[in-house]
């Protein structure tokens, strides 16, 4: 077990303000060194080297923890700093080094896919809408709405969550453990439910044939469709376009697919 503990296992001073904040970002390269080998491992211990480099005098301890943490890793970028925080107070108190891996593994996992729900099914969507709907009515400022909302909670998570990571240490794991799941299936039930509304408002996918019989006439779209179930061929486009996705069919196939699906349907005056 002796090669587990660090040769200096002497307490390090804390980490002041100006410090965490350097770290957050460096966090911004996370993936800047992405690979399929180790994933993020080198972007996480770019993110957290300053820290480890004022923790560990020792150079040996320093090489050490430098090797452990160029293991895979791999998490949601936006929630990486708490794990930074958490990893950095437990280096900071010379815990055991398979304790500090551990919980690295443990914390990456849990924290990808609430990152996930947070961000891309509930945020994204929340902010992206409203910046397109000022867009769409002629408003300049709405690309400039989106990025600013969107951001101003992104850096404020970074921020605030090295601080929490930092200052809770090894109690966070408890808190984390108990509210992921909760705080995971509420964000994606609002996030899709905001991705259901976008789906019936800007995917424009309506039928305009209309069937003739004499005098009678039957328009397809709001006589047929319509009563079955409103925004139905969005609906259904829209998951033909994920299914495609899961098969690994590219974004840009889907764009020219789109696009020739509406110019066939211009053409022929169905669409």
């Amino acid at each position: 077990m002796a090669s587990n503990k660090y040769e200096d296992v002497t307490e390090a001073p804390d980490l002041q303000q100006k410090q965490l904040r350097n770290l957050v970002w460096r966090s911004l390269l996370l993936q800047a060194s992405f690979n399929y080998e180790r994933m993020q491992s080198a972007g996480w211990l770019y993110s957290i080297l300053p820290g480890l480099r004022h923790i560990h005098k020792n150079k040996k301890d320093l090489s050490k923890s430098m090797k452990d943490h160029m293991e895979f890793f791999n998490t949601h970028p936006f929630l990486v700093t708490f794990i930074m925080g958490v990893i950095l107070a437990m280096e900071q108190k010379k815990e055991d080094r398979e304790a500090i891996r551990g919980i690295r593994v443990a914390m990456m996992g849990p924290l990808g896919g609430i990152g996930d729900a947070l961000f891309y099914l509930t945020l994204l969507p929340i902010t992206a809408g409203i910046g397109a709907s000022l867009a769409v009515e002629g408003n300049p400022l709405g690309p400039i709405v989106f990025l600013i909302s969107f951001n101003i909670i992104h850096f404020g998570v970074r921020f605030g969550l090295m601080n929490y990571g930092y200052k809770t240490g090894v109690k966070a794991i408890v808190k984390l453990k108990d509210g992921t799941k909760f705080v995971s299936r509420a964000a994606s039930i609002v996030g899709l439910t905001v991705v259901g509304g976008l789906i019936a408002t800007y995917v424009a996918f309506n039928v305009k044939y209309v069937w003739k019989s004499g005098d009678a006439k039957l328009n397809i779209q709001s006589d047929v469709l319509d009563m079955i179930m409103p925004a139905m061929l969005p609906l259904l486009y829209t998951l033909l376009m994920y299914w495609l996705l899961k098969k690994g069919r590219s974004p840009l196939m889907l764009i020219g697919l789109t696009v020739v699906v509406g110019l066939i349907g211009s053409y022929f005056n169905i669409l």
